[in-house]
């Protein structure tokens, strides 16, 4: 199968209002277990690489070429993602290795800068096909450069959108980055309210912190991409300190990441089918 556009999955999903997941790989491992969930499922994914891991692993091509590599391979629709990039030049270099969409995260910046910044990156993207996400009102917890209690404006949103031209939106509705409990409250009416504000697929991020209940209401409330991270990367290491804690002895990485990694899968899986509506 050849490598599917974002805009195409998250499209589809957005048109029937159904959910699409989006996980991020900080790993091969990781990309290899997104992958064999959603054919598990029999779901399209999306494989997310974000800014810090390009950097963890001293740039974007090595663990974005695997990616696309897996993403090529796949029996379902898998799109690669760029996530959280606040560098143009990564967002440049992703879309010069074949990535299908960037998220570009200019919201720490005032407003009126955040709009120019994003637009002169949304130009350039669709010169290529690429889709672009945005970042309006601060999702919490990234970095610590977000306040506690902001909220997307509806209002707001419909400009933002409107002078950027870009094709998804990412809104602050109550979660927060990296959340190691699944407790976050969500404001559904305000998901409502943007999804009617604003034509293009609306974006949770923070999700890992949103319960397999409230996931199923964000998605009939509105949301279409669903980012999650920390929930996997939780899975994944108490799955390697279980293995390690009962063979210490053992030297062979594969021994506890390859546990691990079906561990992952399984999870992708039953969170694909969480957020899919037929």
């Amino acid at each position: 199968m050849t490598l599917t556009p974002t805009g195409d999955i998250t499209g589809a999903a957005h048109a029937r209002r159904s959910g699409v997941g989006a996980f991020n790989v900080v790993q091969l491992e990781h990309a290899e277990a997104i992958v064999a969930g959603a054919e598990r499922a029999e779901l399209p994914v999306v494989l997310q690489i974000s800014e810090n891991t390009a950097r963890y692993h001293g740039g974007l091509a090595p663990v974005g070429l695997a990616s696309l590599a897996l993403a090529r391979a796949a029996r379902v629709p898998v799109a690669v993602h760029l996530d959280h990039a606040e560098s143009a030049e990564l967002v440049r270099e992703a879309v010069e290795l074949g990535f299908t969409s960037v998220m570009f995260d200019a919201s720490k910046l005032p407003y009126e800068e955040n709009v120019a910044a994003t637009r002169a990156i949304t130009e350039y993207c669709h010169r290529s096909g690429v889709w672009v996400e945005a970042e309006l009102g601060e999702v919490g917890g990234k970095d610590g450069a977000h306040a506690p209690g902001v909220r997307t404006d509806p209002a707001e949103a419909r400009a933002f959108t409107g002078a950027t031209g870009v094709d998804a939106l990412a809104v602050a509705v109550g979660s927060s980055h990296a959340m190691l409990t699944r407790d976050a409250v969500l404001d559904f009416v305000l998901i409502e309210r943007l999804r009617a504000a604003v034509g293009v697929p609306l974006v949770l991020h923070g999700s890992s912190g949103v319960g397999d209940t409230d996931l199923a209401k964000a998605v009939a409330a509105g949301m279409t991409k669903v980012n999650i991270s920390t929930h996997l990367n939780k899975l994944f290491t108490r799955t390697v300190r279980e293995r390690l804690a009962a063979a210490p002895e053992v030297a062979d990485p594969r021994k506890y990441l390859g546990p691990a990694r079906a561990a992952v899968e399984s999870e992708v899986a039953r969170l694909i089918g969480v957020l899919h509506r037929d």
